[in-house]
């Protein structure tokens, strides 16, 4: 794993794989969540499909910039929010977040690139289309949603579990990481790869002052109704039938904004992309990029 400088105040942590001779295809991952939750054996299946697949941390998470002691005040950027009102300092939006993408495409030397961004992830992959258009070959947002807060429809079990305060502890974070199965696939939720996953990213980086920064960057940034109404650019989108986080009209309203997007709702997964569908969304997302 390698580390790029992209500006003077943002590095980002990132892994390669397949041949940079192929078409990219950039994975961001979502709100507080590390680039390795892309699993090694996933990424590969995409670069054995003629992709150059990239993964990395975003800003305040894992093992990329951090945005430490800097406060943000998220019940007054929530109520903001919801309420229209002006909104309070954060410190940084998605447009931000955005622009740290074309930095490292940058870096890496690639012009454009296939955006797949799950949840947060594809918040960011929307405003990457809207606002630097000629880097995106396609647009391949999953489980995320318009920036419109009557979209963001979630069961309260849901809400609860991402709003649960984990222990700072090793033992009792690894222990409180099955919570989060409320809006995980029904048919395909496990005890042990939740606590396997949370093991793995609690040793890499327990870090979880910037899952704030990030939610106020959502919250912060607004509404896109009307930017996504004007993207031309080849365009995906994915929600899990079982999601209850981001439920499917979250998806639907997107695919309804951005013209000709393709909708796809999948069985049997949730706000999450388990390995028996692997296979499938590997096929579905790779085929899709490489018309593009």
């Amino acid at each position: 794993m390698t580390r790029a400088k992209i500006s003077q105040t943002i590095e980002l942590e990132y892994e390669t794989f397949g041949d940079p001779k192929n078409p990219a295809l950039i994975l961001m991952e979502g709100h507080g969540a590390q680039m390795v939750k892309w699993d090694t054996e996933y990424c590969k299946m995409f670069a054995a499909k003629n992709l150059f697949v990239i993964r990395f941390d975003n800003r305040d998470c894992g093992l990329s910039t951090k945005f430490d002691g800097i406060e943000v005040d998220l019940n007054a950027v929530l109520k903001a929010a919801l309420l229209e009102e002006p909104m309070p300092p954060v410190p940084y939006t998605l447009s931000d977040m955005a622009s740290d993408v074309v930095g490292l495409l940058d870096y890496l030397k690639i012009d454009r690139a296939h955006i797949f961004g799950v949840s947060l992830g594809g918040m960011i992959a929307q405003v990457l289309t809207i606002e630097h258009p000629t880097r995106v070959r396609s647009l391949i947002s999953v489980m995320s949603f318009s920036g419109e807060p009557e979209y963001w429809q979630a069961t309260p079990e849901a809400l609860n579990a991402l709003f649960s305060s984990a222990p700072s502890d090793r033992e009792g974070f690894i222990a409180h990481s099955v919570v989060y199965q409320a809006y995980h696939s029904k048919k395909y939720r496990s005890d042990e790869f939740s606590k396997t996953s949370a093991a793995r990213d609690f040793d890499r980086m327990y870090y979880p002052q910037g899952s704030d920064r990030q939610l106020a960057a959502i919250y912060a940034s607004g509404r896109r109704t009307e930017q996504l109404r004007a993207i031309e650019t080849p365009t995906l989108v994915i929600n899990g039938k079982d999601d209850t986080l981001f439920l499917p009209s979250g998806g639907e309203r997107t695919a309804e904004l951005i013209p000709n997007a393709k909708l796809v709702l999948v069985d049997d997964m949730g706000h999450d992309m388990p390995k028996p569908l692997w296979g499938f969304l590997v096929e579905l997302i790779s085929d899709f990029a490489l018309k593009n």
